[in-house]
């Protein structure tokens, strides 16, 4: 089994204009993904909109990311949902298809933390690949603080993984690496707000989107073989751009799917409603920035 580490974006599920999934687009992406250097890839998460797929286009996005990873590197589906029933198919189909993990968030509003866990076990139990716990009370409405997620670590076998949402991310990377019994790999996200505090904190590497993941991948590299300070100052340079584009009431996956268009990545920047639009000053601020770093 590939162990997880390192930086797996949160991939685009990319829609011609006018809504339709394009899947011309999908293998343009990993090409870009995997020319950065990405260590592996998940698909099918928030910001993949996933939750405005149907099932048959969860299906086809799946597949084809699959066909066109073509094995390269270990891809992560998310497969959440608000039931549990729900959320096991998701993971059998991902597990059939070839996913390495599968990523699984609490179901919405569900505040019983033993109803969580026991949501977490069913579906852990019923595919053989590992589960990556995803911890993000802003979308989800639950929060599960860290004796919780060590709990689940530690005693449901198939939750080997945590991808960590919740601000500060950075006190929960230390409790769960101090109390954990069991081996565990911590991803953060938030756009890569914290990557390089992440990275001293022990985490294993990070899991979110971001309009250039090579500067994510850069600033992990530099990180791991143990040049820290050429890390913390190529990622501080940078961070003007992460901290732009994770504006999620502005416009969320649509500022990153613009990122993307602008490079010639996917043919539209296109976000299903009810995605805020993103309006022309933001757009060109977004483009000053990203020549202000001579990307």
């Amino acid at each position: 089994m590939t162990a997880l580490r390192g930086v797996l974006p949160i991939t685009l599920t990319p829609f011609t204009d006018d809504g339709s999934v394009d899947e011309s687009s999908i293998d343009t992406l990993v090409e870009d993904y995997l020319a950065a250097g990405a260590h592996g890839l998940t698909i099918l998460g928030i910001m993949g909109e996933a939750a405005r797929l149907l099932d048959d286009e969860r299906d086809a996005v799946l597949r084809r990311y699959l066909r066109a990873v073509d094995s390269r590197v270990p891809v992560v589906a998310g497969v959440s949902a608000r039931a549990t029933r729900v959320a096991q198919e998701y993971a059998r189909r991902a597990e059939d298809a070839g996913a390495a993990a599968v990523m699984l968030a609490p179901p919405d509003n569900v505040k019983n933390l033993e109803l969580v866990f026991e949501h977490f076990r069913r579906v852990a139990e019923s595919v053989s690949v590992p589960v990556v716990v995803q911890d993000e009370p802003v979308n989800t409405g639950v929060t599960m603080p860290a004796p919780f997620l060590v709990r689940l670590l530690d005693e449901i076998e198939g939750c080997r993984y945590l991808k960590l949402e919740e601000t500060p991310t950075l006190p929960k990377i230390t409790a769960v690496r101090e109390r954990a019994q069991s081996q565990v790999g911590i991803f953060g996200g938030l756009g890569g707000l914290y990557l390089y505090e992440e990275l001293l904190r022990g985490a294993d590497g990070i899991m979110t989107g971001f309009g250039f993941p090579s500067v994510l991948v850069r600033t992990y590299e530099l990180f791991t073989a143990g040049e820290r300070g050429a890390a913390q100052e190529f990622f501080f340079r940078h961070l003007p751009l992460i901290r732009y584009e994770a504006q999620l009431g502005v416009g969320g996956v649509t500022i990153r799917k613009h990122v993307f268009a602008r490079r010639g990545v996917i043919a539209s920047p296109h976000a299903r409603f009810p995605a805020p639009p993103v309006d022309q000053r933001t757009l060109a601020e977004l483009d000053d920035i990203i020549r202000a770093l001579g990307l």
